[in-house]
């Protein structure tokens, strides 16, 4: 318990979400390194097609010190439950419990369209997953499970996500998706939401960056629901309307994205991580600029 709750004070303040496939190891290590060094509380990394979850966290954790490392997210269907919980058990132990373990169904069209997999119901899914896990074997002296949280985003799966986990990772929302979620799980669970970010006062350039986030999501039904349960229409995503576009996507100068990020605070989320769109439409790295003006070493 001591661990989770030192886990949870240090996830208060800011974390970054970002995607390491377009770097070397070499370059993902330095990149943690720097984000670590401006006092971020936690690097969430993917898992696509890609690299692989595990391995980057063992990278990552080994190369930094005090950063928290969290996949954002593992999917189900990639791994049997006791070997989920192999694997985080050992990662708890390698970096003296500086591992979130996020757990997804990742989408349709990568488990049975790349994977060929069964793509299950994503609730009904989940909930054996999770039943399997804990049910699930360990043999590995001085290693716990570290903390689950779970990609949810409907309220059934965010309701699940409070009942048997610490809580959730929604990806793609808004502060008006965040209130909803905190509603929905109580006071206690935790809530790490994603926020895309582009320091930019150029609208133009802000939703071509939006627009290019948007080009591998748009068509994934879990994310298609959830904007339409936000109460956007199918015409506004399609089109790229700007009302879509600025819901989900920060921009502006430091003051307009703090405002955003504030948002998700005052509507209840635990830990906001930023994902820090470049500009220039680089998608390997983060925009360096950013993540200096919002680092909680001098904020």
């Amino acid at each position: 318990m001591a661990n989770l709750e030192a886990m949870a004070t240090q996830l208060e303040s800011f974390g970054v979400w970002q995607f390491t496939d377009g770097q070397s190891s070499a370059e993902a290590r330095e990149m943690a390194q720097r984000i670590e060094s401006l006092g971020y509380s936690a690097l969430w990394i993917p898992e696509a097609v890609g690299r692989h979850a595990f391995v980057n966290s063992t990278n990552i954790l080994g190369a930094t010190e005090r950063l928290i490392v969290a996949t954002g997210i593992a999917g189900i269907y990639n791994r049997h439950p006791g070997v989920m919980v192999m694997g985080a058990t050992e990662l708890d132990e390698l970096s003296g419990g500086r591992f979130l373990l996020g757990l997804g169904v990742s989408h349709a069209p990568i488990v049975s369209g790349l994977r060929g997999l069964a793509y299950d119901k994503p609730l009904s899914a989940m909930r054996a997953y999770l039943t399997q896990m804990a049910e699930a074997p360990i043999m590995l002296p001085g290693g716990q499970m570290p903390p689950v949280v779970l990609a949810a985003l409907g309220p059934k799966m965010l309701d699940l996500a409070a009942a048997e986990t610490v809580g959730a990772h929604p990806y793609w929302t808004t502060p008006e998706h965040t209130a909803q979620a905190r509603e929905i799980m109580g006071d206690d669970a935790w809530l790490c939401v994603e926020q895309k970010c582009v320091l930019t006062t150029d609208r133009e350039i802000a939703h071509e960056r939006a627009n290019d986030q948007l080009s591998i999501y748009i068509n994934l039904p879990n994310y298609r629901n959830s904007w339409l349960r936000l109460g956007f229409t199918d015409e506004e995503i399609d089109g790229r309307e700007p009302r879509f576009l600025d819901a989900v996507v920060a921009w502006g100068n430091e003051d307009a994205i703090a405002a955003r990020l504030q948002e998700h605070r005052d509507a209840g989320a635990s830990h906001v991580c930023i994902q820090a769109v470049d500009p220039g439409g680089d998608r390997s790295v983060p925009d360096w600029r950013l993540l200096e003006a919002f680092a909680p070493t001098g904020r």
